[in-house]
């Protein structure tokens, strides 16, 4: 499928609107140095304008986040995300080893950057469906990529628009889902994400094992969170993925972080 990006997200410019992007997933949290804010906020402004010549990019999104990368409606002033998706491994592997991401490490206190492969999705993003990596599009395509599901590290993206009628009955769920993700068995690290406001939400999660990732989505306030926004509507359009990592590298919360893969740059 041929797709190009706007501000914001993918033009599909195939026949078949209905198709899924697919590829690869690249994610990059970033807590900007204070004296660097004023340069990350210019790349919120920027948006996916300053990734327009970026090679083989489908779609992407540069976020801003809660206070201290929360999920909180009081924004951060260092807090950000970028989320992308490549064609390819080797065009996200490019991508990460360039001077758009290398411009944004230099300005950070702590980083983290991983690339994925997305095991499974449902639900759309900007009405884009994401569908499965291909196995094509790997360096290294695995035989049973759904072991991946069973095993080793999962990666979460979950993202909602919320209904300008629901807003202040969807935040009331927030703080007690919030607390429970922090101290969640197997949360590895979580960030909240937004593209604008209170109404454009996203959450970012990385989980030891399936098991607990499982766990903490099947019980408790986030069982009850999600329970009442299918049940109220809460939802104009939302969109679960859940992913593989194939790297990762980084600092997060004093944490190093380090899954490596042999990949050749052009």
């Amino acid at each position: 499928m041929s797709s190009k990006k706007t501000e914001g997200g993918p033009v599909n410019t195939s026949s078949n609107s209905s198709m899924a992007l697919s590829g690869v997933v690249v994610v990059l949290l970033v807590d900007y140095w204070t004296q660097h804010r004023a340069w990350g906020w210019m790349r919120l402004i920027q948006g996916a304008a300053a990734f327009k010549d970026v090679p083989g990019l489908l779609f992407v999104k540069v976020m801003g986040s809660g206070h201290g990368g929360g999920f909180g409606l009081r924004p951060s002033g260092s807090h950000q995300g970028l989320i992308c998706l490549f064609e390819s491994e080797q065009k996200a592997a490019d991508f990460c080893q360039g001077p758009h991401v290398r411009a944004i490490v230099d300005h950070a206190r702590e980083h983290w950057l991983s690339s994925m492969a997305v095991t499974s999705a449902r639900g759309q993003w900007d009405e884009q469906a994401w569908g499965v990596t291909p196995n094509d599009c790997l360096i290294e395509p695995q035989d049973h990529p759904e072991s991946a599901l069973t095993s080793g590290l999962v990666a979460v993206l979950t993202r909602g628009t919320i209904r300008p009628a629901k807003a202040l009955a969807f935040w009331r769920y927030s703080p007690p889902a919030q607390k429970e993700l922090n101290t969640a068995k197997g949360c590895c690290l979580a960030m909240g994400l937004g593209e604008a406001p209170l109404l454009r939400q996203c959450t970012f999660s990385l989980w030891s094992d399936t098991d607990s990732m499982v766990a903490y989505a099947q019980t408790g306030a986030h069982k009850l969170a999600i329970t009442a926004a299918y049940k109220n509507d809460y939802f104009a359009e939302s969109m679960f993925v859940r992913m593989r990592v194939l790297s990762m590298s980084g600092v997060w919360h004093g944490k190093v972080h380090s899954v490596a893969r042999e990949v050749q740059h052009g």
